[in-house]
This record gives C-alpha cells, structure tokens and sequence, in this order.
C-alpha cells in the first residue's frame, strides 16, 4: 500500500528558501509519477512540479521555474524552494500514480496524496 507523508512546511519573508520532503513507502515499481501540488481556499489544486521515474526531465508550472527543485532519492521526494514569493503561500502536497491512461501532468493520474504541509510567505 502506498503511503506519503510531507514535512518541512513552515513560515518564511519573501525570498527565502524552504525544503520540503514526502517519505514514500509502498512504491515498489519504477514506472511512477510523483509529483507535488499546492491548493489555497477557494481554489483548484495546482501542479507544481511533477517527475516521472521513467523519464528524463521534470515538468514546472511557469510560476516556479527556476526557483523550485524537484527530486527523488529512493524513499524520498523533495521539493527545494528558493526565492519563495507571497503567492507561493498554500497548503503543498505530495502524490503518486501510474499514468496507466494519461501522463504525469493530469491531476487524475495521482490516486495517492499526502496530508499536506502548510507553507506560508510574509511579504
């Protein structure tokens, strides 16, 4: 059974960096996406960054390129934040799934979630 958990959320002043990580158990195979999400209230979840184990390079939402960095090293997924802006404030997720339909960039390739950790920035 897969299982994430996240941790590193926290509060940090603009341009500040912060690391967040998502222990995985349960993900045995190596044809995975994993990838991480932000929601804030009263909005749609967002793809933040996602990689698949299969592939080469991993996808950014425009707003982050170049300032977040995702890896993964083995039972470990991380998301590296730097120069964190106000709008990065949200509750950020990790996620797993295989994309047995469609690819790593579709939310409804993920069937496994973390309980989320709450990252917020102060201008």
């Amino acid at each position: 059974q897969v299982q994430l958990v996240e941790s590193g959320g926290g509060s940090v002043q603009a341009g500040g960096s912060l690391r967040l990580s998502c222990a995985v158990s349960g993900v045995t195979a190596t044809n995975f996406c994993m990838g991480w999400f932000r929601q804030t209230p009263g909005k749609e979840r967002e793809r933040v960054a996602t990689k698949y184990d299969l592939g080469n390079r991993p996808f950014y939402v425009d707003s982050v390129n170049g300032r977040f960095t995702i890896s993964r090293d083995k039972n470990t997924l991380s998301l590296q934040m730097n120069s964190l802006k106000p709008e990065d404030t949200a509750m950020y997720y990790c996620a797993a799934g295989r994309p047995y339909v469609g690819t790593c960039l579709e939310i409804s390739t993920y069937p496994y979630w973390g309980q989320g950790t709450q990252v917020t920035v102060s201008s």
